[in-house]
Order: structure tokens, then sequence, then C-alpha cells
């Protein structure tokens, strides 16, 4: 009889059932411990281990495999939709890599009407804020 084994750990079960989303799509039984537990009491997250997604041993590799694979997917879907052509700047984010950035000139400008050029940016995509 299978058994079933802790898989990966979350600290939100927002994560979690997004992962046992996606191994329910691909064909993989999934279940999710401590989750009422920790919503109901948060601080009891460190003592019992987090949020557990657990599934049975003889899917163990499978569901490693599948969740590679969509993170894999997911960062090459989110490089490709947050690119832009003709980029206003020749620089990326150091965060993220998305080239859809912009000069955050609130800093230099009075009124609306910027006094000095800023080298302070923001991306778009994942709201860093850094110096170029």
């Amino acid at each position: 009889m299978s058994e079933l084994v802790k898989f990966k750990f979350y600290e939100t079960a927002l994560q979690a059932n997004r992962d046992k989303q996606i191994l329910a799509e691909n064909g993989i039984n999934s279940f999710i411990a401590n989750e009422q537990l920790i919503q109901s009491d948060w601080l009891l997250s460190q003592a019992v281990g987090g949020i557990q997604l657990q599934v049975f041993d003889e899917d163990l590799k499978k569901a490693k495999q599948i969740l590679e694979e969509y993170k894999e997917n997911q960062e090459f879907a989110l490089e490709v939709e947050h690119t832009i052509e003709n980029p206003e700047f020749d620089f990326v984010c150091p965060k993220c890599g998305s080239n859809h950035i912009y000069r955050d000139d609130s800093a230099t400008s009075f009124f609306g009407i910027s006094i000095l050029t800023s080298h302070k940016f923001i991306c778009y995509y994942c709201g860093n804020e850094f110096t170029h």
C-alpha cells in the first residue's frame, strides 16, 4: 500500500494550493497538511514545520519533475512577457532582467516639471527601485 511522504514545505497556503493544482492537472494526487492550523494561528508554523504538500511515494519523482518543468516554463514566460521592443533605456532591471523600466523623476521635479535628471529607475514588472 502506498504511503504519503512530505514533498514540499510552504509559508503560505496560496503557494501550496498552486502547486497542488499543478500536480492535479498532471494526474498526481497530493494533499496539504497543516493548512487550517497555520491559517488559524500562524505562530505555530515553525513548530509544525510549515504547510506541507504531501504526495504518494511512487509519485515523488514525477511530482518533482512536473514542478521543475513548470517553474522553468514560468520563468521563460515572464521573461518574454515583460520584455518590450524598442526600450527607452539600454539596460535592464538587475533584479528580474526586464527591460520594461522607467525613470523616477519624482525627487527631481517641481509641479511635474523635471529640474534635474534622475538616476533612479523603477521596474514596471517587479517594482524594484535601482540607480544606474
